[in-house]
């Protein structure tokens, strides 16, 4: 069995493994990644071999770790990305050039309907009627985008929303709130197969799903980074934020807000940031945890969105596609069944 799994921002670590009797056999490690002593990975060859088969990415890392010789130095990877490579292997997960991809970026369309073709295309990819896609956003009016879990009432300032012209609308994703002001965002959003991330823990599959854009930012000469569980972030603050749905067919929804030009002071006015979640960031507002696009590299939004459908082009073969009649038609039925509803809007008051 072989496994690959590329490290975000860091090196790629392959492994091959036989299984027998229900436990790992003849497990070897390689790598583009920097080891140190040599004798390190052997130990790592040897902690890994005789495990159980089923056993998950925290148990063969805490395996490698009691089995490194003191002052071992691992550059480019680390013990859980070993386990992750193993879980893709028993697993046999295909990577992103296994696939054929597509890129769609078309008209504008209410946030209401955005966030149905969100629903739509996640569903087609998980029943194999759409290849996997990447698709950016371009949307007719401002809203606030509230997390599937959250309370409405909590989150958002109703006045300050409509002082500003925001309307206000719940995704199908978890995570926090974002304050989408036409024209001041890049949204896109990432339709995948299960088989993608399969074998990765939840939160290594964020990091994964994103390193497209971490190398399409540092393109623009922007020092990205990603900081768990899902941010995007510099060295001068937080670029934008990611959140993720699994459908039971099969889908996975994974999509991200990032910060092309926003108004500080209209987002403290317009979402009601607590003093608690100010001071998990370790920021005293919220104007200064943002730093966006614009700023940072002085490019039209649309310069910077060519980067990024570039980048993911290139890196995975994309071409581009479009969304067929018949898929916009499926989102209009679900945005008047759905998220144009009050009960969806109040799921949680």
């Amino acid at each position: 069995m072989h496994g690959e799994y590329k490290v975000p921002g860091g090196k790629l670590v392959v492994v091959d493994l036989e299984v027998r009797e229900g436990r790992i056999a003849d497990f070897h490690l390689a790598g583009d990644f920097f080891l140190e002593p040599d004798v390190a990975l052997d130990a790592i060859d040897g902690a890994v071999t005789g495990l159980p088969e089923t056993a998950d990415v925290a148990t063969i890392a805490a395996a490698i770790r009691a089995a490194l010789p003191e002052g071992t130095q691992m550059l480019g990877f680390t013990p859980e990305a070993v386990g992750t490579a193993v879980r893709r292997s028993l697993v046999t997960a295909p990577g992103w050039r296994d696939f054929d991809w597509q890129i769609v970026h078309e008209k504008a369309v209410s946030p209401r309907m955005n966030l149905a073709l969100d629903e739509v295309l996640t569903a087609r990819v998980g029943d194999g009627r759409r290849t996997p896609t990447l698709r950016m956003w371009e949307w007719d009016a401002s809203a606030v985008v509230i997390g599937s879990f959250q309370s409405l009432r909590n989150e958002v300032d109703p006045e300050g929303a409509a002082r500003h012209g925001f309307d206000v609308v719940r995704r199908i994703s978890g995570g926090g709130a974002m304050m989408m002001g036409a024209g001041q965002i890049v949204t896109y959003s990432l339709y995948v197969p299960a088989a993608l991330v399969a074998g990765m823990t939840f939160a290594d599959s964020y990091a994964f799903l994103d390193d497209w854009v971490l190398q399409a930012l540092r393109s623009l000469g922007i020092d990205a980074t990603y900081q768990p569980l899902n941010d995007i972030a510099s060295p001068t603050g937080k670029i934008g934020g990611a959140a993720q749905k699994r459908l039971a067919n099969g889908g996975v929804l994974h999509h991200a807000t990032l910060s092309y030009d926003i108004d500080g002071q209209m987002m403290t006015e317009v979402l009601r940031i607590g003093r608690e979640k100010l001071s998990d960031k370790g920021t005293a507002s919220a104007a200064k945890r943002v730093d966006p696009l614009r700023s940072q590299t002085g490019l039209p939004r649309e310069a910077v969105i060519e980067r990024l459908l570039e980048t993911f082009a290139n890196l995975y073969g994309a071409e581009r596609g479009t969304i067929s009649a018949d898929e916009y038609d499926e989102a209009e039925a679900l945005v008047a069944a759905k998220f144009a509803t009050d009960a969806w809007l109040r799921r949680v008051p």
